[in-house]
């Protein structure tokens, strides 16, 4: 047995937490590999919308047991706060979730740092959530990290301690004024992480996950952001501070790649971004506020309002290649409905065409575009078959799987899990 991957394949917000529930019911584990509570995977289940930052979206199955991955950063303070808001639905979460010893935590000082670095920038900003997110994988890569394991230990609280002061030692160099509440900030950490360990003891997640291929279980790995903001492959530096590919699995898992699957990939109808870094096909007119408010497109995490924009080939293809998507699944086409007209960039001027290198300054990049005529979905109808979609809708689709060469599989129309057309 392999794990299969779902990822993002632009900058995040495609839809992922959504896409993970429904295809939750054919895996016995659902995986986070990377990424930290900057991730908002929305779900919107009997009409009510439930956001996921930590937690795998495989939460709500019953039969699916659930693992933050090592390459995942924890903020305890936050994961709880998720945790006891689930509670209230009626989730139970005995012997449903798991979470490895080796993921690193976020600590007070890394959010304070987070600010600190972003307010130095000034006009640079890279758009960061300043939840801590990129501090902590400094830390971790620096080799003086505090992983969730290590709190079990006995020199847990030295250790923390230790971390603590050399953050306060940064921030003082760096003229960044401490808050009154950062007392109470470390106590409520430390409260959390405690409560946590009561309830979560951690896990060895790699060799739980080999056991459960061993015995022909099935997984699926849940990736955050998006392809297009990975560290390595990014528009660098206006990136997470993950790698968000589909090799990141292999690492954040501790799964061989030999033992990786299906790779899905996920992209919305149209564009959106959150934060600075170029982005060609923005739309800084009325149809690009248009697309904003028809698909509700602010930050689940942050609140901000998405930049948004055409939907972009030659990045499209740039991400498949990247992580070698076999499975494409395509959401929001139900936001596009009553455009007149909705077009595609299909190459970048001076480029031959999509698949051509993808430029490492795509914010110098002029976009090429083809134009479709619009569809209008009929709200109170069910779909039950792709045929049965409008004519300008099914040739949208048509001519994105032709261009990429790859299968279309499944069909978001709208926000609840019943939404969602299989195509065979």
């Amino acid at each position: 047995m392999k794990a299969d991957v779902l990822l993002g394949l632009q900058w995040g917000d495609e839809g992922k937490g959504k896409a993970v529930d429904v295809l939750a019911p054919s895996y016995n584990w659902i995986a986070r590999f990377q990424g930290g509570p900057n991730a908002g995977h929305t779900l919107w289940l009997d009409g009510n919308k439930i956001v996921l930052h930590t937690i795998p979206s495989g939460i709500f199955r019953e039969d699916c047991m659930n693992l933050i991955g090592n390459g995942v950063v924890i903020h305890p303070p936050s994961l709880l706060q998720e945790i006891k808001a689930l509670r209230q639905h009626g989730l139970n979460f005995v012997g449903k979730l798991m979470i490895s010893a080796k993921a690193h935590l976020i600590l007070p000082g890394h959010r304070l740092l987070d600010q600190a670095y972003e307010s130095a920038k000034g006009d640079h900003k890279i758009g960061s959530t300043l939840r801590g997110i990129g501090p902590a994988y400094t830390d971790k890569y620096a080799r003086h990290g505090l992983r969730y394991g290590d709190m079990a230990g006995a020199q847990g609280a030295a250790l923390f301690g230790a971390a603590h002061e050399e953050h306060l030692r940064q921030i003082k160099t760096l003229g960044f004024e401490l808050p009154t509440d950062l007392p109470n900030q470390v106590q409520e950490w430390i409260d959390a992480v405690n409560e946590l360990l009561s309830d979560f003891s951690p896990s060895d997640g790699s060799w739980l996950l080999n056991q459960a291929l061993d015995k022909g279980q099935k997984i699926l790995a849940e990736g955050a952001q998006g392809s297009l903001l990975d560290v390595e492959f990014g528009a660098y530096p206006f990136v997470t501070s993950s790698h968000t590919t589909s090799a990141s699995a292999c690492t954040g898992l501790g799964i061989a790649p030999n033992r990786i699957g299906n790779v899905y990939g996920l992209f919305k109808a149209y564009c959106t971004r959150v934060g600075s870094g170029p982005f060609p096909t923005e739309l800084h007119d009325q149809t690009g506020e248009t697309l904003r408010r028809a698909g509700q497109e602010f930050g689940a995490t942050t609140g901000r309002p998405r930049r948004c924009g055409w939907l972009d080939l030659p990045a499209l293809a740039y991400a498949i290649r990247l992580s070698g998507v076999n499975q494409l699944i395509i959401t929001k086409a139900d936001i596009l409905s009553g455009f007149e007209e909705i077009k595609i960039a299909t190459r970048y001027q001076g480029l031959d065409n999509h698949l051509s290198p993808y430029p490492d300054n795509s914010s110098e990049c002029i976009p090429e575009y083809k134009s479709f005529p619009g569809w209008n979905l009929a709200p109170s109808q069910s779909y039950s078959n792709r045929q049965q979609l409008p004519q300008n809708l099914q040739t949208y689709l048509n001519y994105l799987e032709d261009q990429l060469n790859l299968p279309i599989r499944w069909i978001s129309l709208g926000p609840e899990r019943t939404q969602v057309l299989e195509c065979h």
